[in-house]
């Protein structure tokens, strides 16, 4: 597995649990520890821990693009596993290095952690809305910064 598509399944792990448990742990202490169970020797820790920050830091904003991105979902109802996937595909669409992960690497990243750890139906919800955000991205940038 290539370094940075586990560094996202890490984030994505860690930040599963972190939702389970109400964001009231610290998730940088359970990405050492899934980092230490899973990844033993991923060569760019930093990309893990940036992504990961980088995701906590805009969280809210994040968060209402998905409610509007999928107005027919509750964020609430959305499978932990798929909000938190997005989450990650949102974080590198929009508030990303655009010339590190361009945004079709973003979505196809968001839509290969669905396939691992979600459903079929899952990755077609991924692909769906990344999509959707992905078209709107322009718009979405303007209205961030306004």
């Amino acid at each position: 597995m290539a370094s940075r598509h586990l560094g996202r399944s890490i984030v994505l792990q860690s930040l599963f649990e972190w939702d389970f448990y109400s964001h009231q742990v610290d998730l940088v202490k359970i990405i050492e520890r899934n980092l230490k169970m899973f990844a033993q020797g991923i060569s760019d820790l930093a990309f893990v821990f940036n992504l990961a920050k980088g995701i906590i830091e805009h969280l809210p904003e994040i968060d209402e693009i998905i409610r509007k991105a999928a107005c027919q979902w509750p964020l609430e109802q959305i499978n932990p596993i798929d909000r938190n996937i997005l989450r990650i595909g949102i974080y590198e669409l929009l508030f990303g290095n655009q010339e590190e992960v361009p945004p079709k690497v973003a979505i196809n990243e968001a839509v290969e952690l669905a396939k691992t750890f979600s459903g079929d139906s899952s990755r077609k919800f991924v692909n769906g809305v990344l999509g959707t955000i992905y078209k709107e991205r322009e718009e979405i940038i303007k209205e961030k910064k306004s």
